[in-house]
């Protein structure tokens, strides 16, 4: 290379800390760049277990609350509890990163996750709510820290490697969700046995994050603070409009999901569907969604606006939705497959977002922190609000309603965020 050599700092960054690396840091950060295989093999076991351990707990809820004598209240607490905890583990996921390291809270995080999942099936009740915090608050650490470290090790293909981790977050959830009642009788250890088989895949995925751990180490707590170009320090991305705008969609878009992976076969069974076709049409939603979720990301990389995207994806989870309030079971497989496409699409295009709207590494950090905490803390009552308004009323209807008021919300604020600016 002729001339002077270039700063790596635009590149090298800490994503969660905007600190320059040290010269044996940046040294190995860029050999493992050079071959990234293992790095993109990491992500992509990671990401497989981001939705892998929520999954596989739904079409399990009914033989877990008759081992425990559970109430309805009560066994809808064992999906909603990790869904909370996606939001709080969100807010202290930042500063976690900041104090040690994007790579060595995603390790830790996949331990904590497969601690989790076993906690989940020991014979207590208490452990298995428990677990269950454990399992929301490690998958929200992988979810924030996540497009912080694509922005760094990816710049110049962030919307190409955000599609590969969303595809596989989803598809982590399709096989899970597909594989709870075979895996169940295959091991022949009741539900217990199905829902500890998913902390072998945390397990495989944490080994392959040791190398990218053991690399960090020339690195963190060894950084001198990196001012952008400019001279300015990165912006709160609390104070900024459009980082509200890119949180909101984040937050609507996880809602109309939330109430969908709560309610959806119980919506056709109340309709006269039965239950093994309710479930069936239940997993091919999920395995759309895969669809959605590839192809929106690269899509939306390639247009200086997402607006069209926007547009596109609310509209299909609108009229799905409004498909299971006219007509759920004659239509059911044609809904399913519009809100699958439709909800992977948005999520695709939700975590797209942070990554084109954000500057830099430093601020696409805080900007999935910000929008996952706000984001999920706001989709955690989805359900329950969903739920009592049905039994209020005795009927659908009026929930499924309140759900196109949220596509109409999640559309403005859409084309707000699908703006080309940044934070």
């Amino acid at each position: 290379m002729s001339g002077s050599a270039p700063d790596p700092a635009p590149v090298l960054v800490d994503a969660e800390a905007g600190g320059r690396p040290s010269a044996a840091g940046a040294a190995a950060r860029r050999a493992l760049l050079a071959h990234p295989a293992l790095l993109l093999a990491g992500i992509v076991l990671a990401s497989l277990n981001m939705r892998a351990a929520l999954a596989s707990v739904a079409p399990l809820v009914g033989e877990i609350s008759a081992s425990f004598g559970l109430s309805a209240a009560a066994s809808s607490l064992v999906t909603s509890v990790p869904v909370f905890f996606l939001g709080a583990g969100a807010a202290v996921a930042p500063w976690l990163g900041r104090r040690f390291g994007a790579e060595r809270v995603l390790f830790a995080a996949l331990l904590l996750l497969g601690a989790g999942v076993l906690a989940r099936v020991l014979p207590s009740v208490y452990a298995l709510y428990g677990g269950g915090v454990l399992v929301g608050t490690a998958i929200a650490l992988l979810n924030v820290l996540m497009p912080g470290l694509i922005k760094r090790d990816f710049p110049d293909r962030a919307a190409a490697m955000t599609s590969v981790y969303t595809g596989a977050m989803i598809a982590g959830a399709t096989v899970a969700a597909a594989a709870a009642v075979p895996l169940e009788k295959a091991l022949g250890g009741g539900w217990e046995a199905s829902l500890g088989f998913w902390s072998l895949l945390a397990a495989v995925a944490a080994l392959a994050w040791l190398p990218q751990v053991l690399i960090a180490r020339g690195r963190t707590g060894h950084a001198v603070r990196a001012v952008p170009a400019g001279g300015a320090l990165p912006v709160s991305v609390w104070r900024s409009a459009l980082a509200w705008q890119v949180t909101l969609f984040m937050g609507l878009q996880s809602l109309w999901t939330y109430v969908l992976i709560a309610w959806m076969p119980t919506i056709f069974v109340d309709h006269g569907m039965d239950r093994s076709t309710a479930g069936v049409v239940f997993a091919f939603n999920n395995l759309v969604q895969v669809a959605g979720a590839f192809v929106v990301p690269l899509l939306a990389g390639r247009m200086r606006s997402q607006r069209p995207l926007v547009v596109l994806v609310t509209t299909m989870v609108a009229a799905g939705y409004a498909g299971l309030m006219v007509a759920p079971v004659e239509g059911a497989w044609l809904w399913s497959a519009l809100l699958g496409v439709g909800q992977g699409g948005a999520v695709g295009l939700a975590l797209t977002l942070i990554v084109l709207r954000s500057g830099d590494a430093v601020t696409a950090a805080g900007l999935s922190g910000m929008a996952q905490t706000v984001g999920y803390l706001l989709a955690a009552g989805g359900p329950l609000a969903a739920g009592a308004l049905h039994q209020a009323t005795g009927s659908w209807t009026a929930p499924i309603c309140v759900v196109l008021g949220v596509c109409a919300a999640a559309l403005a604020v859409g084309l707000l965020a699908a703006r080309n600016r940044t934070v």
